[in-house]
């Protein structure tokens, strides 16, 4: 038991050699302590003399030839057996234990070999273990579990690796001789045999516990060298086991991640570890961190582990230590699969990975539950609330309570077998709304409260939702509309549409808003993401004045693109696309259809409002070439308005190849300048404009005349400047540019300019003008920016300033620009008083503001508006639509063919022009003969203000109309209203009658179904004319060719004062209006009158008009008070022949004054130039009450 002090350290080799007596008796003992020498440990044994003996007689118990194969393997082990052993042992431990290890040769199996000393003062242990198992740990185990097993005091051991396939570990145990312990050699070798199994083992021998022997094969082959050793450590392989089958699900069907929430034993209840696992990259810690934040999780720890493997890839596996932000206990088995939904969804952007997501612990709502509450505040924040996304987040997340119930509100009103069950419908709502109230009581801020409030009152005000439909996978839609009722939100902004949707997605967000039932208007591709809908409401308040004219009252739509791709222009466009298609699908599954004469709701929907079936769209900026696609989608839903949902598209009437909203233009252009005494189709006129010769408006505009003299213009890329040019050669330049499938003014050929003239872009520093550019535009310097030359060019003294492009250029002086809501024209814009051309022609929208509009008439300018201007494409639009109404049925019956459709539509083209540039006229004269009173009729019109007013019909200081005080200045001054201002009485009391109309039986009455038909071109009218009797908008189309032909030639005022004057209501106004025009032959002598167009001064036109509308005044109010009630038809056929044979009569049938006023007016109107038939016509209306009484039929 003594260790060697000089050359090994080891435990010293005893040899004793007995000494005997003659008798043979032990007698005595040499003793030698030492170490055997290095000959002894590294020679062969067969050179040894007492171990030479040894080998053979074991050899020879084996009975084999040391030459065999077998002989050499015993001799092998022998020749390497543990020397001291080898020295120590007696023959039969060497031949079992020789004979253990020969057995053991290519057996991937643990052994243990084990010799007890004589004197119980150690065992010697040899362990035999397969080499790619062995390492230091192992050998550590080893000893560990021989030392208990034995009941050592010590252990020692010696290790040997060789070519072999297993390591051998030499361990000698110290044991007290005096204890008698009884080792269990089998219990040691399977702990040893345990203790030596690799990880990977372990793994293969779960897997084949709980896979099978093929599947464990398989997969412990693929993943035994994947695993990384931090994993092993960390992970046991029956843990592991859930990683593989997450490894082999990503690696069948790559996704994005794969998740497990857990909790390891002994872990903090508040604590949780989510485990991520993906292929190829690992999730970045910089955006995973925020995310779990928003769930209400801090992050404690992360232990990342790399997988390889050896045919190629990798994947990562993440474990993530977290902790809930308020120390809450954390019920993994309640949230878990809400959790790994939600933040798989947040992680692919299926959601929004917002402070919202806090609310699937806070208040245990799921993903979608969750999404809910997000749109609503995306609506409010659209609408205006002084509150931001973060104080709305924070207020649900302190109310989790209220979140919940709010979310049972929205599921109890609109969930379908909950809306029908006893729990959910009105009665549900009630209670749950009630809880609600009750439960904000105990709100103690006051933001909070307000917050909450909004909330519960946009769950109130929901009408529908597509929350419960699913997609043709069966799976929730991917995005949320509802539609609401905002006569129910009281803090909107105003005008409140009669019905809105929001449509909302991680991607798009969009909101449709119209102003009735039967209501159509443009869809934007709007780049206003924090207020768009600001941006869509004023465009839908001046879509619904514009719509005055067309059948549907105002609707405008508009969406944003929340994730624009970076990079190439073709990925945006697809983007745009996509968002515009998801926005499409938003509208339409809220709105119910029509089949077989029935109307059908969408599916899954349950409804708080009537049938809704009329949606139609149209084009608008960023999406004028969309209605094809906003089609196909209509078709995709079986929609019963097919190809008439969108207009425009490729079976429709192409605005710019008809140049159609130019052209409604131009004739409002045509009538400012015929009064100022130019004919702009024969006389020359100077020009300046916004837009280029590719767009629509511009480059049609300014081809309508070869006498305009076009001296500058710009776009957004160049300025375009010609001082002075030739009409005829710049007239055919500009063509050419319009022709091309794409141009700018950089096309413009530079030959064609005059002298001082370019093409310069707006993106330079500063631009040399030459003096004659200069001079035209009143700039001194030699050079000057592109935008001073650009206010410039707004401010020149032209004839007409042409505005087709995009953007809001003038403004009133004391208007902000950040009032104008128009930022990247901040710089350019002019004030209204600026402006110095003599007309402005409004082909784009919004070019002005109203204010600005004003401005500039007050100043002598002269203008209407853009609804006024631009209305021929909505219109258009509206004809093209209703007659595919009519149309479409037909091609369902089959009794008549697509494509016949398709070609009558294209030939009835101009005649559809026509029907719609007759508007523009009639609403330009009617606005003229309006001016031309003004001034006169100013009480008139005020007091008609007033009672709009009154009637909630029109906000004064929306519309910018002046107020009493200002109307009392102007009265003063012996200044009336504005064009752009008597444009907008125009507009409203256009939509007050229709209103009036379509809520009386006007529309039934049987001499106005002549209004239907002349609504539609003649081809239809003569084909299908019991079609049109049918026609699904009958009613909305008479009461708006009644309401357009009133309003037009008697005024705004007219019915209100009618009213007051009779007692008789708008509908029978109406009627005897209408009665009193067909009596009188009025169309036919106002088409007179306006044939004088350039013939004779405009004031003699309308002169004219005034002396009609006084007979139509008069005969319309003798109607009314001398008939108790009245039939159109039936008042025509009683008077209608009484007054022709009058009118043949006269001047014979006049005496007196009557006669003298008579031939004063006739003579008066030849003398201005009007024909004298004409004039004899016309002076025969300046004696209404006469023509009115001597009228009556003659009674026998």
């Amino acid at each position: 038991n003594s260790t060697a002090t000089v050359h090994r350290g080891e435990l010293l080799d005893y040899v004793g050699v007995k000494t005997f007596d003659k008798r043979g008796r032990v007698d005595g003992e040499h003793r030698f302590l030492g170490l055997w020498t290095s000959t002894a440990y590294h020679g062969s044994p067969r050179d040894i003399p007492v171990l030479r003996r040894k080998v053979e007689r074991v050899i020879e118990h084996f009975g084999l030839d040391p030459a065999s194969h077998d002989g050499k393997a015993v001799l092998n082990v022998l020749e390497t057996y543990p020397r001291d052993e080898l020295f120590q042992a007696g023959i039969p431990d060497l031949v079992r234990i020789v004979r253990g290890v020969v057995n053991l040769y290519e057996r991937r199996t643990v052994r243990l070999l084990v010799r007890r000393d004589p004197y119980h003062r150690f065992y010697s242990c040899l362990v035999y273990v397969p080499r790619d198992r062995y390492n230091t740990e192992v050998r550590q185990r080893i000893e560990q579990i021989a030392r208990e097993g034995f009941a050592g005091e010590s252990v020692e051991s010696h290790a040997q690796i060789s070519g072999s396939s297993h390591a051998r570990v030499h361990v000698v145990v110290r044991t007290d001789p005096a204890q008698r312990h009884r080792a269990d050699l089998a219990a040691i070798e399977r702990r040893i045999a345990e203790a030596a199994l690799t990880w990977a083992d372990r793994l293969r021998e779960v897997l084949a516990e709980r896979r099978g022997e093929a599947a464990a094969l398989a997969l412990a082959g693929r993943y035994r060298q994947a695993f990384p050793l931090a994993y092993q450590d960390d992970v046991a392989p029956a843990e592991a086991l859930a990683d593989i089958d997450r490894l082999e699900s990503l690696r069948q069907s790559p996704r994005v991640l794969q998740l497990n929430l857990h909790r390891p034993p002994g872990q903090r209840r508040e604590r949780v570890h989510l485990k991520i696992v993906r292929l190829g990259d690992p999730v970045p810690i910089s955006d995973v961190l925020p995310m779990l934040e928003n769930f209400g999780l801090r992050v404690i720890a992360e232990r990342p582990y790399e997988l390889a493997w050896p045919e190629g890839g990798s994947a990562w596996i993440q474990d993530f230590e977290l902790e809930h932000r308020d120390a809450v206990a954390i019920d993994i088995a309640r949230i878990e699969a809400n959790f790994r939904e939600a933040f798989a969804a947040a992680w692919s952007g299926a959601v929004e990975n917002d402070g919202f997501n806090r609310l699937l612990l806070g208040a245990e709502l799921a993903a979608r539950q969750v999404v809910v509450l997000r749109a609503f505040c995306r609506y409010l924040l659209q609408t205006g609330v002084p509150f931001s996304q973060a104080s709305m987040e924070r207020a649900l997340g302190a109310n989790p309570g209220i979140a919940r119930n709010l979310v049972r509100l929205f599921e109890a009103r609109f969930q379908p077998a909950a809306a029908r069950s006893r729990r959910g419908g009105p009665r549900g709502a009630e209670t749950l709304a009630a809880q609600i109230r009750s439960g904000l009581d105990g709100v103690s801020s006051l933001d909070e409260d307000r917050i909450l409030r909004a909330y519960l009152t946009l769950v109130q005000a929901m009408l529908r939702t597509n929350f419960y439909q699913q997609g043709a996978d069966g799976a929730p839609k991917s995005y949320l509309s509802f539609k609401l009722d905002p006569a129910k939100i009281p803090d909107l902004p105003l005008p409140r549409p009669k019905f809105e949707i929001f449509v909302y997605s991680p991607r798009v967000e969009g909101v449709h808003l119209r102003m009735g039932y039967v209501a159509r208007g443009g869809l934007r591709w709007s780049d206003r993401r924090e207020d768009f809908r600001t941006e869509i409401l004023g465009l839908m308040k001046a879509q619904n004045v514009k719509n005055t004219l067309i059948v549907p009252v105002g609707a405008k739509g508009g969406f944003v693109v929340k994730r624009p791709p970076a990079g190439r222009g073709e990925d945006v466009q697809a983007e745009v696309v996509a968002c515009y298609q998801t926005f499409i699908r938003g509208l339409l599954d809220l709105t119910d259809n029509i089949l077989a004469g029935r109307i059908v709701p969408p599916p899954r929907l349950v409804r708080h409002d009537g049938d809704d079936p009329y949606l139609v769209v149209a084009a608008d900026k960023g999406t004028a070439t969309f209605s094809d696609i906003a089609n196909a989608i209509s078709a995709e839903y079986g929609f019963w308005l097919s190809d008439a949902f969108a207009s425009g598209g490729s079976a429709g009437y192409d605005h710019k190849k008809m140049g159609i909203t130019a052209r409604g233009g131009w004739e409002c252009v045509k009538r400012h300048f015929r009064e100022l005494g130019i004919d702009t189709q024969k006389m020359d006129f100077t020009v300046v404009g916004v837009g280029d010769m590719s767009g629509d408006v511009f480059g049609n505009g300014m081809l309508l005349s070869r006498h305009i003299r076009l001296q500058a213009a710009f776009d957004h890329r160049h300025i375009f400047i010609d001082p002075a040019p030739d009409p005829a050669a710049s007239f055919a330049e500009r063509a050419r540019l319009f022709a091309l499938p794409r141009s700018s003014w950089d096309d413009y050929d530079r030959r064609k300019l005059a002298r001082g003239g370019g093409i310069f872009a707006r993106t330079a520093k500063s631009i040399a003008l030459p003096a004659e550019a200069r001079a035209l535009l009143g700039l001194e310097a030699a050079s000057a920016t592109p935008n001073e030359i650009m206010r410039a060019i707004l401010r020149a003294p032209v004839d007409l300033l042409w505005n087709g492009g995009i953007g809001t250029y003038v403004k009133a002086q004391d208007e902000r620009n950040a009032e104008v809501g128009d930022r990247a024209n901040d710089a350019l814009r002019i004030n209204g008083r600026e402006l110095r051309a003599k007309v402005v022609g409004e082909g784009g929208n919004l070019g002005l503001t109203q204010r600005g509009r004003v401005e500039y008439a007050l100043a002598g300018g002269r203008l209407n508006t853009d609804f006024i201007d631009n209305s021929a494409g909505v219109n258009t639009s509206d004809v093209e639509v209703n007659i595919k109404i009519l149309l479409n049925p037909l091609v369902a019956e089959r009794k008549l063919s697509r494509g016949d459709r398709n070609r009558l539509l294209s030939r009835q083209t101009s005649e559809v022009a026509s029907l719609v540039l007759r508007n523009n006229y009639l609403q330009s004269q009617a606005l003229s003969t309006l001016e031309a009173q003004s001034a006169a009729r100013l009480p008139e019109f005020q007091h008609l203000i007033r009672s709009l007013e009154r009637s909630g019909e029109l906000s004064r200081a929306l519309e910018f109309l002046p107020s009493d005080d200002e109307l009392a200045e102007r009265r003063k001054s012996g200044i009336g209203l504005t064009r752009p201002e008597l444009a907008i009485l125009l507009a409203y009391s256009k939509i007050w009658l229709n209103n009036h109309l379509l809520a009386s039986d006007v529309p039934e009455d049987p001499y106005l179904s002549a209004e239907l038909e002349r609504y539609f071109p003649a081809p239809v009218r003569e084909r299908f004319p019991r079609a049109i009797a049918r026609h699904r908008l009958r009613r909305e189309i008479i009461a708006t060719a009644t309401t357009n032909s009133l309003v037009n030639r008697m005024g705004p005022t007219f019915v209100p004062r009618a009213q007051e004057d009779t007692g008789a209501g708008p509908a029978q106004v109406a009627r005897a209006y209408s009665a009193a025009r067909e009596i009188f032959a009025m169309r036919a002598l106002w088409e007179h009158i306006e044939a004088l167009d350039n013939k004779v001064p405009a004031g003699l036109q309308y002169e004219g008009s005034f002396q009609t509308s006084r007979l139509l005044r008069h005969a319309t109010y003798w109607l009314l008070t001398s008939r108790s009630s009245l039939q159109v038809d039936a008042a025509v056929g009683e008077f209608r022949a009484g007054v022709r044979a009058l009118e043949a009569e006269i001047p014979q049938a006049l005496t007196g004054a009557e006669l003298t006023r008579f031939e004063e007016s006739r003579a008066r109107l030849a003398a201005s130039g009007m024909p004298p038939p004409l004039a004899s016509r016309v002076a025969s209306r300046s004696t209404p009450r006469s023509i009115s009484s001597r009228s009556r039929p003659r009674t026998a």
